[in-house]
């Protein structure tokens, strides 16, 4: 059975390196990305997670960094703890941010590979576009 990738995308009117922070540092994070704290250390090969509460439920997801382009591109493996999948490798999908300036604004690009679905895909596109774009207000405010 063939999986669906998703790419999405945002325009933010800011530099690329705040663009890049604002994907990176915890803080900005947790304030746009329901609350979730991430962790990692941003090196090719290190565990990243994403941990919180949900509808009062915690959870922790977590990956692989596979690779980085520190300011400019990022990939990881991301496995939801609230999937209702097994942790093993074909439960995890790949997600990457490609950030490009231009001008001062900055198209970050987003891709999230091994979607079952159709209905997958949108709701997980649905998903980052509220995501991306609690980024674009805190960075345009």
């Amino acid at each position: 059975m063939e999986k669906l990738t998703l790419t999405t995308g945002i325009s933010i009117n800011a530099p690329q390196a705040e663009v890049w922070k604002g994907l990176t540092d915890p803080e900005i994070v947790k304030q746009y990305f329901f609350g979730t704290t991430v962790s990692s250390d941003w090196k090719a090969g290190s565990p990243i997670t994403f941990s919180g509460e949900w509808e009062g439920k915690k959870y922790q997801d977590k990956g692989t960094i596979k690779e980085i382009d520190p300011g400019k591109y990022v990939k990881y493996s991301y496995w939801s703890s609230m999937s209702g999948t097994e942790d093993k490798p074909e439960n995890y999908a790949d997600v990457s941010y490609s950030l490009d300036e231009n001008g001062g604004v900055t198209t970050l690009t987003l891709t999230q590979d091994n979607i079952k679905d159709e209905a997958s895909r949108k709701h997980s596109e649905e998903n980052w576009q509220m995501v991306l774009g609690g980024l674009k207000k805190i960075l345009e405010a």
